[in-house]
């Protein structure tokens, strides 16, 4: 019996191309490509931060401000057209016929550039040396009991730019400055009630006065 030689199925070869091979592109192009796309996302984000916190922003903050254009300049207070201080800012008055701010330990006293503290703790002998001879003077200028003063009149606060006094102590300032001026203690004591803030909202700190708007008023009143 003979036997027939069976044709060949063998198939040709149909292995795929590498991705490389089919898309044309090397290794270093493909990573060129992608740097190129990151830069631009970066470019693009760079922008648009840049626009929207440099000038959206600000100009924002800047409508907002105007609607409020007194507290957003600082509240300055101006004598004559001349800006004399910040209401928001305490500063020194010397002299029986002003009403005295309290103590400060900003630099040498209402620094602004020096805000701070004294940094001094409750059982410090040197804190309590002052406060003892800050007791003393206000007491004598004031003609008052040394157990009656304030205690914002003993002592600085965090800031050492506190603007606002209690009205107990500008209260107990009122004989001191209607004499110095020559004035009827009640029309010093109206002016004091006149500046005196209660607490904000109805229940937020306390009752203050401030005091450069209060002297103000009152070299106003003394002409």
């Amino acid at each position: 019996m003979s036997s027939t030689a069976r044709p060949s199925t063998a198939r040709p070869s149909t292995a795929r191309p590498s991705a490389a091979e089919s898309t044309g592109a090397t290794a270093p192009t493909a990573s060129l490509t992608a740097l190129v796309r990151q830069a631009r996302t970066g470019l693009v984000l760079l922008v648009a931060m840049t626009v929207l916190l440099g000038l959206v922003y600000p100009g924002v903050v800047y409508a907002v401000g105007r609607l409020v254009p007194d507290r957003a300049d600082g509240q300055v207070v101006s004598v004559g057209g001349r800006p004399v201080g910040s209401a928001l800012i305490g500063q020194e008055f010397t002299g029986a016929q002003w009403f005295a701010p309290r103590p400060s330990a900003a630099g040498d006293g209402y620094d602004p550039l020096a805000s701070g503290a004294s940094n001094l703790g409750p059982e410090s002998a040197d804190l309590a040396a002052a406060v003892a001879q800050r007791r003393a003077e206000v007491a004598a200028a004031d003609g008052v009991d040394p157990a009656a003063v304030p205690a914002d009149a003993l002592t600085a606060s965090g800031s050492g730019l506190d603007p606002d006094i209690s009205p107990a102590y500008a209260q107990q300032q009122v004989a001191r400055v209607a004499r110095a001026r020559g004035l009827d203690q009640a029309e010093v004591a109206a002016l004091v009630a006149a500046h005196t803030s209660g607490r904000a909202a109805g229940f937020l700190g306390e009752p203050r006065v401030n005091v450069l708007e209060l002297n103000v008023a009152l070299a106003a009143t003394a002409g």
